[in-house]
Parts: structure tokens; sequence; C-alpha cells
């Protein structure tokens, strides 16, 4: 393996780290991917043989495919091992649809920090670095460290390089990255893998060929930066939720800036009476489906119209709205008064339409509007022995 023959060579002293390339045993072989995979426990033993070794951790992403109820997803993972063993893992969570990564992949859900020996460190992969809030986001959690695996062209060498530096720089933390050299196909990788340190400073640079570097870092650097001023985890709530409940009119002027800037809209909607488990979760999984999401929340009067009952709704749309429009997940809400959104649906043009697993897709309203302007419809599998209704009866019996 390069990596063990590499590590010989460097002999490193831990405890320290050492990163590795995006999909460094691999690559982007994107039609062995699957058999690739099953590699990868293997390799990750291997690693923390090294690992051990040396007493260092190793950091860098591999294909891992990973079992579900619906089937297996292959995820671009990276992983950092230490001499225990695996420490834990991050998803990559923006796939980069250039290179038609998000065909094969799944983007990760979940971006925490792992914990390690060396204490929390952050993970990004490639794309990722473009996105300056999952680099806060791990740093907000503790993490005083980044690593980057990478696999990033020389033809945006100055993005890596200026990326690189703002992350370091916006968290008052380290950050080592790890990048590609060579040729692959028809196109040239930009090496210059990189250590900086909080206050932006390059305290290392690779050249665009293969190179190994150690560097130490003065722990004591983080304190200083933060000392004079703090970013890091000033996370101030700025906007007023209320804000989000929004007319149709304004909501299709905002809808339309959003799609030029490339935002993906999903809708869904419902009554959404007496909030619970079960709506917060399937909104949640709503969201995931985009960049935006949007809620029709029926008015009083169409829920009266629904025939759901004399007392129903519980509690006056403003209410309701409000409620929804406290959710982290949501991101307008509009209450509407037909019996049907099928105007809001029309109007807006959704990308993706979502209802709960109790409505088939050919049921949906607006499903073949949607459809046929390219969009997707789904219908969302519900949280079991959750209902608005089954609330209400446990009101009246008591139990």
């Amino acid at each position: 393996m390069a990596v063990r023959d590499g590590l010989a060579r460097l002999n490193p002293v831990g405890p320290g780290i050492l990163v590795l390339p995006e999909l460094w045993a691999t690559g982007f072989a994107y039609d062995r991917l699957a058999m690739l995979a099953v590699e990868t426990p293997r390799l990750l033993r291997e690693l923390a043989a090294e690992a051990k070794r040396y007493n260092i951790h190793l950091a860098g992403s591999l294909p891992e495919a990973l079992s579900t109820e619906s089937g297996t997803t292959l995820h671009n993972t990276l992983y950092i091992v230490g001499p225990d063993g695996v420490c834990g893992q991050y998803r990559k969570q923006r796939l980069f649809a250039p290179m038609a990564e998000d065909a094969h992949f799944v983007a990760g859900d979940d971006p925490q920090p792992i914990v390690t020996g060396l204490g929390l460190i952050g993970g990004l992969v490639c794309y990722d670095l473009r996105f300056p809030e999952l680099a806060r986001y791990h740093v907000a959690q503790g993490a005083s460290l980044l690593v980057v695996s990478a696999e990033w062209p020389a033809a945006r060498l100055a993005h890596w390089r200026a990326l690189l530096a703002a992350r370091a720089i916006e968290n008052q933390c380290f950050v080592v990255a790890c990048n590609t050299c060579g040729t692959i196909g028809q196109t040239g990788f930009a090496g210059h893998s990189m250590v900086i340190g909080p206050e932006g400073c390059v305290l290392a640079q690779a050249r665009g060929g293969p190179e190994a570097v150690l560097v130490e870092l003065e722990l004591g650097r983080i304190a200083e930066a933060r000392q004079r001023f703090r970013t890091v985890g000033v996370t101030p709530h700025c906007h007023h939720d209320r804000d989000k409940i929004i007319e149709l009119a304004g909501l299709a002027e905002t809808v339309a800036r959003y799609r030029g800037v490339g935002r993906r809209v999903v809708f869904t909607n419902g009554c959404f009476d007496i909030l619970h488990q079960g709506h917060v979760t399937y909104l949640e999984a709503a969201r995931k489906e985009g960049d935006c999401l949007i809620v029709g929340c029926n008015s009083d009067r169409s829920v009266r119209a629904l025939g759901k009952g004399g007392e129903r709704p519980v509690n006056h749309e403003q209410s309701r709205a409000r409620v929804l429009a406290a959710l982290g997940c949501v991101d307008f809400v509009v209450i509407f008064d037909e019996e049907t959104p099928r105007q809001l649906i029309t109007t807006l043009m959704p990308d993706v339409l979502v209802k709960g697993g109790d409505w088939p897709v050919e049921k949906i309203v607006g499903a073949p509007e949607v459809l046929a302007a390219g969009g997707r419809v789904l219908s969302i599998p519900l949280v079991e022995n959750f209902s608005t209704t089954g609330l209400l009866d446990k009101i009246r019996t008591g139990s």
C-alpha cells in the first residue's frame, strides 16, 4: 500500500494526524464503486494498524456502503482512524453535480465533528469546502481542527488557497488539507496540500507533485487568536420567525428569486392543527429534499370544509401558521382558503411536491402539474401512532 510505504519514509512520531486525499484508494471509479466499497472495512483495519504503529491518526475519504431499510446507499465518507481503530466518519454533504457525483453517491445528512484522541476534529470532503456553514457548524460544536480530504482541479487552485484560508480565518482554527495531484483522464489536479493557522497564516504548503510534510501545531495560537476577538460561537437569532408567514403574491416573487440562484423549492401542505412528532419528522424529511420548504396551511374555513368535525380546528389559522414558522426546517408558511392547494402549487410550481405516506402519488393534488413541469412528487412515510385525531381522543378520554 502506498500509504504504508509513505509512512515508513516519513516515520512520524505521534501523537498527530496525517490527512489523505479524497477517495485516496479508489478514485471516482463509478462503474466499480459498489465492489470497491466492499474493500473499505479491510482498508480501515490496515489504516488502524499503521495508526497504532506510529501512534497517530489518519484521515481520508473512501467509498462507504450503508445498509438501510430501503436498500444499500453509497457515500463518499471521510474516516478518521486512530491507534484503537475507527474514531468516526463524516459523509460528504455537498456532492459535485458537474462530475455526476450526485448520480452515484448519496449525500450525508448528519455533519458532526468526530471525537478522537486528539480532541474534536471537523471533516470536509472537497466540494464541502465551498460551503462555510459546514465548517462553522463543526467549530461551533468545539472542533479546533478542520481536516479536508480533496480532489481539487488545478484550474481552480486559486480558489483552493483562498477558501482554505477563509475557513481558518472565519473559524479561528487550524485547517489541514490534503489534495490529489497528477492527471486523471483529461483533468489535472492541483496538489498544493496546505496547513493553515487560525490567523490565516500558511504554515506549510506542498507543491504540485507528491509530497509529505510534518508540521507542529501550536494549539495555543487558537486561544491567542480568539482572545483578541472572537468570531466563533457568535450565533444570534437575527430573524423574526413570524416573517416566514407570507401571502402568495410575495411568496411567488421570493420563489422566483430563489430559482434564480439555483435553490430547489419543496412544497407540502396540511392542517397541522395540533403539531406533534409525526408532523415535525415528516416536515424535516421534506426539507431535506431541497433547499427551501414551503408549507401550505389550511385556513380555518378550509379545515371545516374537510369535514374533520365541528370542533376543528382546535387552533386558529394564525396560531397554527406561527407554530409552523418557528420550526427550523420550515422556510415559509402560506395560508390557503381553498379546499385543496392546487392554486398554490400551480402558481409556485415547486421542484418537489411532498405529501405524507397515507397519500399515494397518483392521488396527490398538483402531482400531474409538477410532474409535467419536470418536478418530482414524493410520498414520505408517516410516523406510526401519531395523529391529531388520536391526540384529541386521548384528551377527551383522559387516557
